[in-house]
């Protein structure tokens, strides 16, 4: 039989979430290590508490555990036809899920009775008291398009976050909808901070949530710097005797692009101020530089050789013809003296 988390904070199915936090606090301090030094009852009761409020205090995995018991939730259940959950592990650390909850790992420092423990400034104590620290900055991935970075636009990020509920003690989730105006010009590795927006604690300062700008690839352009990569794919034929190609833009446009040169490999054609917004004056834009990739053909027959040979290596033709004459004469000679 599987584990009873309900059983475990000493609530029943029905309980609501301000209740499970209740019954989680109120077992937590009874059984806390500070208060049950060498106590190996009060240890497991500790981490069983721990878990089953790792479990019942967040939704998806009551739900879960609700209709499939332990077993389901850690095994992972099908949530629709081609996707399982997946499965739950404790952390094995319930000292972990009371810092969390509490906001440290000493709730006693408030009382009086145990003002011995208020010197260790390692528990939270009075040493420590005053002295929140704040937790290290969250990062997250802000995957921009070209044409978002192109244009600029408004991000919209939905978090979740850990909030203190008015009791001071005890928290909650919450979902919060952050803003992001991503400006012309944006470059990979920019950072914006939203300033303490992370998981709240009653003896800590939120964390900052950072979110780091990220290029989509892109079907048709890559950028380096301000500068847009574009490849065009064109025949050898094209290649050696000019051709004019259409280049679109980010911006809708197809710019007609006349190629006198012949294309070697490695050739390429710069367009000026086609490229991405500089970000320090985005009225002004880095290039477009367009690569080829020459196509060869992949069969030639004896005629389409033959004329390639007479086009690019008109002596060696020259000589291959004055050979076949002198062939002719000598064999006409040979014919005379028989």
């Amino acid at each position: 039989m599987g584990k009873d988390y309900y059983n475990a904070l000493q609530i029943t199915r029905s309980a609501k979430d301000a209740d499970i936090k209740q019954a989680y606090r109120k077992i937590a301090l009874n059984f806390h290590p500070i208060k049950n030094p060498s106590d190996k009852h009060a240890a497991d009761k500790f981490r069983e508490s721990a878990e089953a409020y790792d479990v019942l205090s967040n939704p998806k995995r009551k739900a879960i555990y609700d209709q499939f018991g332990e077993e389901g939730l850690k095994s992972g259940v099908p949530v629709d036809k081609n996707n399982w959950s997946d499965p739950y592990t404790f952390c094995g650390d319930p000292h972990k899920i009371f810092h969390e909850f509490f906001g440290g790992d000493n709730p006693f420092a408030d009382f009086n009775q145990h003002a011995e423990l208020d010197k260790s400034e390692n528990f939270g104590g009075l040493a420590g008291r005053g002295r929140k620290k704040q937790d290290p900055p969250i990062e997250r991935d802000l995957m921009l398009s070209l044409e978002e970075v192109y244009h600029g636009c408004i991000k919209k990020m939905k978090i979740s976050r850990r909030v203190m509920n008015d009791d001071g003690h005890t928290s909650s989730f919450k979902e919060k909808i952050l803003t992001i105006t991503v400006k012309r010009g944006w470059k990979p590795g920019t950072r914006i901070t939203f300033e303490q927006e992370g998981d709240q604690g009653p003896n800590s300062i939120p964390a900052d949530i950072v979110f780091v700008v990220r290029d989509k690839p892109h079907p048709i352009f890559r950028r380096e710097g301000a500068n847009l990569i574009y490849t065009q794919k064109i025949p050898l034929a094209l290649a050696l005797i000019g051709t004019t190609i259409h280049v679109p833009t980010l911006d809708g446009r197809v710019l007609d692009i006349p190629i006198t040169d012949i294309v070697k490999p490695g050739f390429t054609r710069s367009i000026p101020s086609e490229g991405m917004p500089l970000i320090e004056d985005p009225n002004k834009k880095g290039d477009l530089i367009i690569e080829f990739d020459i196509e060869f053909p992949q069969y030639l027959n004896s005629d389409n050789k033959d004329f390639i040979k007479r086009a690019l290596i008109p002596n060696a033709y020259k000589k291959e013809e004055k050979s076949k004459k002198q062939n002719v004469q000598l064999k006409s000679l040979n014919s005379f003296e028989d």
